[in-house]
């Protein structure tokens, strides 16, 4: 950002009130632990202060990114050139609607997923299981359509509310969210900012819950490197194929490019070393994927979002 532009998103911000710092380190922020600084860092405490960061933002012209829990994101080494806003801030208790079977659960964006499935496990309600070890927020897990187990997000999503680019305030229907495989109409629209979502969830028996969350976190204790710093499956799963199979059987278990490196506990899975860069991680994934092209035919798509 040039020192024009800067000074007019620091005043922006200072006159409406609205917490930020500047020159933030992005690795703190996500589970990589990768990332340079941002510009502004900016992190509302409500969806009012939300919409007036956002104000801020598009009435100087200043980039922005909307960043959750950090999971399943790579920032450059440089940064990022304008503000990261934090919606972690947007954690509402949460408001039940009780039907005969059913319950509504409606939450901030901003609230992990973990906590979301611990509270419907309390609540007695099933169907949020495959989600408990996800490590993302609830508008991350709706924009990628998360998903473990056989189970996905949209099995369960019964509406969305979210700002549009003109931060007009919408509710969708999960028919209209355009949700397939770790996708949504938010990933084409990543102007729009989700602000809550709504869930259909059925009564169930408390203690089957908790047994079987605590299954599906003991296999991803079990498989996954969760000792070491990444995010999460690097690569979508291809069709008719898995992607971590695929990298094992080319030979690249524990392959390493700098401090970036194919996990040798779970091929799926990029994890960093300690020193790992951007740069590292995405020459090492554009080298596997060049790979496993030449010697299976399958081409790898990444599931990790890079940030330049």
């Amino acid at each position: 950002m040039h020192e024009q532009l800067k000074a007019e998103l620091r005043a922006g911000l200072q006159a409406a009130g609205l917490p930020f710092a500047e020159q933030e380190p992005l690795a703190a922020h996500t589970t990589f632990r990768i990332g340079g600084p941002a510009e502004f860092w900016c992190p509302p405490h409500d969806a009012e202060e939300l919409r007036t960061t956002l104000e801020c933002c598009k009435k100087v012209g200043a980039r922005f990114y909307l960043l959750g829990n950090g999971s399943n994101t790579l920032f450059s080494d440089e940064g990022f050139d304008g503000a990261v806003i934090d919606l972690r801030g947007l954690t509402p208790s949460i408001a039940a609607q009780e039907l005969q079977q059913e319950v509504l659960l409606t939450v901030g964006s901003g609230m992990t997923l973990g906590r979301l499935c611990a509270e419907a496990q309390q609540r007695a309600l099933t169907g949020l299981e495959f989600a408990c070890g996800i490590p993302g927020t609830v508008g991350g897990a709706v924009y990628m359509n998360a998903g473990a187990y056989g189970g996905e997000l949209k099995d369960v999503l019964e509406s969305v509310s979210y700002l549009d680019e003109e931060l007009q305030l919408h509710t969708l229907p999960v028919s209209e969210l355009n949700m397939g495989y770790r996708t949504s109409i938010f990933e084409k629209n990543p102007s729009w900012c989700v602000l809550s979502a709504t869930v259909r969830l059925k009564k169930g028996d408390a203690a089957q819950i908790l047994a079987q969350m605590q299954e599906y976190l003991e296999r991803r204790r079990e498989k996954q490197p969760l000792e070491w710093p990444s995010a999460g499956s690097t690569f979508k799963r291809p069709q008719g194929a898995f992607a971590g199979r695929l990298i094992e059987e080319c030979g690249l278990r524990g392959f390493t490019v700098g401090g970036a490196q194919i996990s040798e506990k779970h091929c799926g899975f990029v994890i960093n070393k300690g020193n790992a860069t951007c740069a590292d991680v995405v020459a090492l994934t554009e080298e596997v994927k060049r790979i496993v092209r030449e010697k299976t035919g399958y081409v790898l798509e990444r599931e990790i979002r890079v940030v330049k």
